[in-house]
C-alpha cells in the first residue's frame, strides 16, 4: 500500500519550487511535479496489475490542490473496482481524436460526394449544376454544419428560405429548383451516412417525411411544357426557316427533320453521319437514356448535310461561326428573330403529334424514334431491335409532311395566334 505523505496545505504548496516529485499528501502517492522549465503539473502514483504508472491530473495552479485530491481519490477508487483510469484516459483522447476526424460538414460532404459521383455523369455541366445549385441555396444555411447534427429544421430552413422578404418560400416559387436541390441534399446525407460521417434517418428523404411537411410539387407549381408549334403550320414554318442562313437555322432544320434533342444536333460530328448507309449513330455518352442511338436520315435531311462543309471524323457538323460548338441559345435565337412561339424542344412535341394524330404508326415507333425508353425492365431485355426500318419510313414521312405547307399554315397567321 502507498506511504501517505505528510499533508500539505495550499500555501505550502504554492511555495515548492525545487525540480522534481513532492508528495503533497492527503490521498496516497498524489505529488506536485516540478519540471526544471518551472512547470509544475499533478501526478498520481499508484499501482495497477503489479505495474507501477504515473497519471497525470492536470497543470498547477489551473487545478487547485483539493481538486487534485478529488481527482486522484476518484482514481484510486477506480482502481478499486478493477478500472485502469489511464487505459479509460488513453481510450477517450483516441475516441475524441477519432470524431474530430470524423466530423465533416455538410459542404466538405458534397465535396466528396460530387468528386466521388463526377466520373459517372454525363458531362461537366451536371457537376457544375449541382455545385451552383448546392452553392446558392444549401451552404449559406448549413455548408458549415457538422453533417452528423443536421435535422429536418436545416432541410426545411433552406427549402423555406425566401428570395424577397415578403415573397413565397423557394418550395413554392421555384418548385422544381427547390425539388432537385431537395434531391441533392438526400443524396449528399445518405453518402455520409454510408461512410458513418451520421448516423440515423435522412432528413431530407421525402416520402413519409418531408411529404408531410410540404405541399405536394403538383399542387403548388404548374407543369410548364415545352411551347410547340402545331401540326398544321409546321409546314410553312419550314419553308420560312429554309431561307435563313447560318449553322443555327441549318441545326434547328437537321433537329427538326430528326427530332433529335438540341444537344445531341449541336454536338454531332461526322465521324456519326454515315451518309452511304443514311444513319446518324449517336454514341451512348452523348444520350440523355446514356444508349446508343440510330436515327435514319431522310432525303431531305441528306441534302442538307451536303451544304455543310464536311470535316476529320471528330469536326462539328454544325459548328459555331467562331469554331467549338453552338451555344444553347443559337436556335433559340432563330426562333425569336423569326417571332415563332416555339422552342427547339418543342418541335419533338409536334413531331409526336403529328405521328399519333396524321400516321398510323404504332406508338413504339414514335417514342424509339424520340430515343425514349419503351416498355419495363422486362420487356426491354428481352427487345434488341430499335424498329430502324419502321422508323426509317416514318422520318421519310415526316420530312414530306415538313415540306408540304398546307393552306391555313402560314409563320404570320402563326404570330397573330400567339
Amino acid at each position: 500500500m502507498a506511504r501517505i505523505a505528510t499533508e500539505m496545505g495550499p500555501l505550502a504548496v504554492s511555495k515548492l519550487v525545487a525540480p522534481g516529485m513532492h508528495f503533497v499528501g492527503g490521498v496516497a502517492g498524489l505529488a506536485l511535479q516540478i519540471l526544471p522549465s518551472g512547470g509544475k503539473t499533478w501526478i498520481l502514483r499508484v499501482v495497477i496489475a503489479g505495474k507501477r504508472r504515473d497519471m497525470g491530473l492536470g497543470a498547477y495552479p489551473g487545478v487547485s490542490l483539493a481538486r487534485a485530491r478529488e481527482k486522484a481519490q476518484d482514481a484510486r477508487d477506480e482502481i478499486r473496482k478493477g478500472v485502469d483510469p489511464i487505459e479509460e484516459a488513453r481510450a477517450a483522447r483516441s475516441r475524441l481524436k477519432a470524431e474530430r476526424a470524423a466530423a465533416l460538414t455538410f459542404k466538405q460532404c458534397a465535396e466528396k460526394y460530387i468528386s466521388s459521383h463526377r466520373p459517372s455523369w454525363r458531362n461537366e455541366k451536371h457537376a457544375d449544376q449541382w455545385t451552383n445549385t448546392l452553392d446558392t441555396y444549401a451552404y449559406p444555411f448549413m455548408g458549415d454544419l457538422l453533417v452528423r447534427d443536421i435535422g429536418v429544421a436545416h432541410v426545411l430552413q433552406v427549402l423555406e428560405q425566401k428570395e424577397k422578404a415578403d415573397g413565397p418560400t423557394l418550395w413554392i416559387s421555384k418548385t422544381e429548383t427547390a425539388n432537385r436541390l431537395r434531391g441533392r441534399m438526400e443524396a449528399v446525407l445518405d453518402w455520409a451516412t454510408a461512410r458513418s460521417y451520421r448516423s440515423g434517418e435522412n432528413p431530407a428523404r421525402w416520402k413519409g417525411h418531408l411529404d408531410k411537411l410540404l405541399p405536394a410539387r403538383d399542387k403548388v407549381a404548374k407543369v410548364e411544357h415545352h411551347a410547340a408549334l402545331p401540326v398544321g403550320d409546321v409546314g410553312a414554318f419550314m419553308a420560312e426557316l429554309r431561307k435563313k442562313v447560318g449553322s443555327g437555322a441549318r441545326a434547328l432544320e437537321f433537329a427538326i427533320l430528326t427530332a433529335a434533342r438540341s444537344g445531341e444536333v449541336r454536338g454531332a460530328t461526322w465521324g456519326e453521319i454515315d451518309v452511304d448507309a443514311a444513319v446518324w449513330t449517336i454514341p451512348a455518352e452523348r444520350m440523355k437514356a446514356e444508349r446508343e442511338h440510330r436515327v435514319p436520315l431522310s432525303a431531305a435531311a441528306l441534302k442538307l448535310l451536303e451544304g455543310q462543309q464536311k470535316g476529320k471524323a471528330d469536326s462539328l457538323v454544325f459548328p459555331a461561326p467562331r469554331g467549338g460548338e453552338l451555344s444553347d441559345m443559337t436556335m433559340t435565337k432563330v426562333l425569336r428573330d423569326m417571332e415563332v412561339p416555339a422552342v427547339p424542344h418543342g418541335f419533338r412535341s409536334t413531331f409526336r403529334d403529328w405521328a399519333a394524330e396524321r400516321t398510323n404508326y404504332p406508338r413504339d415507333v414514335a417514342e424509339m424514334a424520340l430515343a425514349h425508353t419503351v416498355g419495363t425492365k422486362v420487356e426491354l431485355a428481352y427487345r434488341r431491335g430499335d424498329l430502324f426500318e419502321k422508323r426509317r419510313r416514318m422520318m421519310a414521312e415526316w420530312a414530306t409532311f415538313c415540306a408540304k405547307v398546307e393552306e391555313r399554315g402560314n409563320v404570320v397567321s402563326m404570330n397573330k395566334r400567339a
